[in-house]
């Protein structure tokens, strides 16, 4: 489900409520340094029609218009929230982005949260973990706990280093939401022992203010893929609620 514009919705989010989501990557395409078996948007390689990235202007841009619309209309606004077809933080403009969305935020719903969502590839690069730390919900996803695992479901680009990405994450010093897909395919299974223990030690060094665990909702670009019941993800993370770490589940 590629998206085709910059600034879309708002739509109803499992985890965020009513939603305004900003593309940062192009209207037509997907870029990302993942290419996730369970991606919403699909494979990288169907994706490649349209290369073009919005610049800051053009994203602040249409991201003041929408805020006023909404506004005139009355309509409620929980996030404004940075996801799209790919990785947000690949955007060079990203930190310059941020600053002006939280300026646009401030003016027109100052309630809102501004939210991101990132695979955390790029937090140790100095200026994303900034402009990282400036927003309400930074939200780092990690999936499997080492490499091996991580390249059976989320097809990373080369170089992509779990361990680098949890050491980056330790900056936020716990003030940040760590996010996980619960699922099963023909080679990997969130609930074996080889990833739930080890991404349990992971969540414990890190010790981060929220845990979104959740499963599939929509379709997927591999085929085959099982979803998680809420009762079976409450099972498998029971001892960490158990430990107080706070963890939303959804379905």
């Amino acid at each position: 489900m590629i998206r085709e514009e910059t600034v879309f919705g708002p739509i109803r989010s499992r985890r965020l409520g009513n939603s305004l989501g900003i593309n940062l990557l192009p209207e037509k395409g997907k870029i990302c340094n993942f290419d996730c078996i369970y991606c919403e948007c699909g494979w990288n390689k169907d994706g490649k029609g349209d290369r073009v990235l919005p610049d800051a202007g053009r994203v602040s841009r249409m991201l003041e218009k929408k805020l006023k619309e909404l506004l005139q209309e009355g309509t409620a606004l929980d996030s404004i929230t940075f996801s799209g077809d790919g990785e947000p933080t690949l955007n060079p403009e990203f930190p310059q982005i941020i600053d002006e969305t939280l300026t646009l935020r401030d003016k027109y719903f100052p309630t809102a949260k501004v939210s991101v969502l990132s695979n955390a590839t790029r937090v140790h690069v100095p200026e994303i973990f900034e402009a990282l730390m400036k927003v309400d919900n930074p939200i780092m996803k990690l999936d499997a706990p080492t490499c091996e695992l991580a390249s059976r479901i989320n097809n990373p680009a080369p170089g992509y280093d779990v361990d680098r990405v949890v050491e980056a994450l330790k900056q936020f010093d716990g003030n940040f939401v760590l996010q996980t897909i619960f699922l099963k395919s023909k080679d990997f299974d969130s609930s074996s022992p080889e990833v739930i223990g080890p991404w349990k030690t992971i969540v414990r060094s890190l010790s981060p203010r929220e845990i979104m665990v959740y499963t599939i909702d929509r379709p997927t670009p591999e085929e085959g893929l099982k979803k998680f019941s809420v009762q079976q993800m409450e099972m498998l993370v029971s001892d960490l609620i158990a430990e107080g770490f706070n963890i939303r589940i959804n379905g």
